[in-house]
């Protein structure tokens, strides 16, 4: 029986914990869920609830003007509007409490999804440092809700039908619609050169090679994931991401 309670736990056959909140961090029905949504004690993921108001859909502007100013953008206007938002959040969390791995930012309409932001940590106690921290902060003139999120892995939490632009549900989905921040800024924030930069930044040291050697194989797998993303990039994208690259090796060696 603990078995089989062990294999069903967070699935949609799991009658006593919550699968929606197991996979995603979030619930529809709230506090008035019949199944318990079991809050991790520790997590390398923070949940910053409602953080990103979207100025397509912002239903509470500041003022009248800044919400015509906000409703009239042009597309390219709404991801530069993004694409601040995204980095000013990242580096300010990165350089203030640990390395991201990920960070996804919720393109859903519902009132549990709607502008949450979710960031992994590769160490749960710059996770936990981080949830301390924040909710006793502000951002655009709004307090900080910040939790611990069971979610560890976002392909699951993320709905399948809208990456392939199939979701029947709109906006009001109850997995993750998961806004995409522009490439060029993808390539800026998880470069690996970058990250190793970073670090070296922070601790104000001069890198230890032995720490940071790698062997054939491993470059290998560094220079060939780099290569499969010039394949689908631009000319300029790809002279762009080779002078990461050889950066990157003048770098470890």
């Amino acid at each position: 029986m603990a078995e089989y309670l062990a294999s069903i736990f967070g699935t949609e056959k799991d009658k006593v914990n919550c699968s929606f909140y197991f996979k995603i961090g979030a619930c529809r029905h709230g506090d008035r869920c019949s199944r318990i949504h079991n809050k991790p004690a520790f997590s390398q993921t923070v949940l910053l609830q409602n953080l990103y108001h979207n100025p397509e859909i912002s239903a509470q502007p500041l003022d009248g003007s800044h919400r015509e100013f906000l409703n009239n953008l042009s597309e390219p206007e709404v991801q530069e509007h993004f694409d601040n938002f995204y980095e000013d959040v990242f580096i300010e969390l990165e350089e203030k409490y640990g390395d991201i791995e990920e960070m996804v930012v919720c393109d859903n309409l519902g009132d549990h999804l709607v502008g949450n932001v979710y960031v992994k940590f590769y160490r749960e106690e710059d996770a936990e440092k981080a949830v301390e921290n924040l909710n006793t902060r502000w951002f655009a003139g709004r307090p900080i809700y910040a939790e611990l999120s069971p979610v560890t892995d976002f392909s699951e939490a993320c709905c399948r039908q809208y990456e392939v632009g199939e979701c029947k549900r709109s906006g009001f989905c109850n997995f993750m619609h998961v806004k995409p921040i522009s490439r060029e800024l993808r390539r800026e924030l998880f470069s690996r050169y970058r990250r190793h930069r970073c670090v070296q930044c922070r601790t104000n040291k001069q890198p230890d090679l032995a720490a940071v050697a790698v062997t054939a194989e491993d470059l290998a797998v560094v220079v060939g994931t780099d290569i499969a993303d010039l394949v689908a990039e631009s000319e300029e994208g790809v002279q762009d991401d080779q002078q990461d690259i050889n950066a990157f090796l003048a770098f470890m060696f």
